[in-house]
């Protein structure tokens, strides 16, 4: 019988993983009335920290 072992994740653990790594999120949403487009909503968004974002700039 295995064990399972319970971590204790916060919010700020989280937040920190997300702009470690970065996150893309990418959506779109449709309005129509009989089959006919009445509005397009397109969502792109980036979420990670400047550093991973950014390449570093060094002065010559």
């Amino acid at each position: 019988m295995s064990s399972l072992t319970e971590k204790n994740v916060t919010l700020l653990d989280i937040l920190d993983h997300i702009l470690d790594k970065g996150v893309v999120i990418k959506g779109e949403v449709i309005i129509s009335i009989a089959d006919v487009d009445l509005i397009y909503l397109g969502l792109q968004l980036v979420l990670a920290s400047v550093d991973k974002v950014m390449p570093v700039i060094q002065d010559d």
